[in-house]
């Protein structure tokens, strides 16, 4: 089983035009496609968003029965489905159902000749599926037939983001190695790193698997039951079981694209002014200037292979769930294993205002 990379991510949402527009005026993403009952997705609304090498479909039910209604009763808006690229996705399919993946769609063609696309799916975890896809045709095309590619509605410049770097995903105490197994033994995914992270009374492990093709990245996280509860366990709990925290996006210039997106309007966790003291010291030469970064409050690691720049947007979400990331590789391989202290106090200080 050939797996190309993370083809697209749909979310369920309340309103799917309203996070559309959102995504489009803050995020730089383009409108170019929708879905519903005239194109044969009965009970749903669907819109595809696009920016550099990044899919989202934003999926809305319409009646009370329809999945995407459910989930949202459950965990309000979140990610649903990660759609996985396949050269072949019927014998993928087989090949993960037969390693003991829980079916959830046989594979299913739409549209015809060279135009059209294959997709099955299988449980991932929680009730959060993965939905293999093979393409065949214009790059334009997303579902030939159900979801119609219309005329590109951008409220930006549309040149921020480039690809999904990797997708961080928080899993209930004891449910960390039986995850990182299950995509070992059925997926073929690699544990790539490990870490066990600290902050005052709370703790957290984490693991990272990688597919072979080094092109799909998960991070699972859990809370340390033996530490006091944090913000892994507010996750859980206001999300109402496990489920992806965070969708990583990569930038070629993140002091561009964060500039960019401070000015539309997006909302990112408070770095202290303290954490630049001394930083060139920590990592060596950077490649930004420092000014820049505390401005913007851009984190900074180096691992083995060079640097890597993030940041992080406050959550998105009412309950304090989703969030996102940026970030910029300039060589580096992990996942700034010095900044996660950084990150865990920062969500922190931004439940402290909802917990209290």
């Amino acid at each position: 089983m050939n797996i190309s990379g993370i083809d697209h991510i749909e979310l369920y949402v309340g309103d799917a035009r309203q996070t559309a527009l959102y995504l489009s005026t803050a995020f730089g993403f383009t409108i170019c496609g929708q879905g519903g009952p005239e194109t044969g997705l009965p009970g749903q609304r669907s819109l595809l968003l696009r920016q550099g090498d990044i899919q989202l479909v934003l999926t809305s039910g319409l009646v009370v029965d329809h999945p995407a209604t459910e989930y949202v009763r459950r965990h309000g808006d979140g990610v649903a489905c990660i759609g996985i690229g396949v050269d072949d996705a019927t014998a993928a399919y087989r090949t993960l159902v037969e390693r003991g993946a829980e079916p959830v769609s046989p594979p299913r063609e739409y549209g015809q000749d060279d135009r059209r696309a294959i997709i099955a799916e299988v449980a991932g975890f929680s009730d959060v599926t993965h939905r293999l896809v093979e393409r065949h045709g214009p790059p334009r095309e997303f579902l030939p037939g159900a979801i119609e590619v219309t005329e590109s509605q951008s409220h930006g410049d549309g040149k921020l983001l480039r690809t999904i770097d990797h997708i961080a995903i928080c899993v209930p105490a004891g449910g960390l190695a039986p995850t990182a197994q299950r995509y070992a033994d059925v997926f073929g995914f690699t544990q790539v790193f490990t870490e066990y992270i600290e902050v005052g009374g709370q703790g957290m492990d984490s693991v990272v698997v990688q597919s072979p093709s080094q092109e799909v990245t998960f991070t699972l996280i859990e809370p340390d039951p033996d530490r006091q509860p944090g913000q892994i366990d507010d996750f859980l709990s206001w999300h109402a079981g496990a489920g992806v925290q965070h969708i990583a996006f990569g930038t070629d210039d993140i002091v561009a694209a964060v500039g960019r997106l401070t000015d539309h309007g997006v909302r990112f966790l408070g770095t202290p002014d303290t954490y630049y003291d001394g930083l060139e010291a920590r990592v060596g030469h950077l490649d930004a200037p420092l000014a820049q970064l505390r401005e913007l409050g851009v984190l900074v690691d180096r691992d083995h292979w060079g640097q890597l720049l993030q940041i992080f947007t406050e959550s998105m979400h009412v309950r304090r769930t989703l969030f996102l990331e940026i970030v910029e590789r300039r060589g580096a391989l992990t996942f700034g294993s010095g900044n996660i202290k950084m990150l865990y106090a920062a969500k922190q200080r931004e439940l402290s205002g909802v917990l209290s």
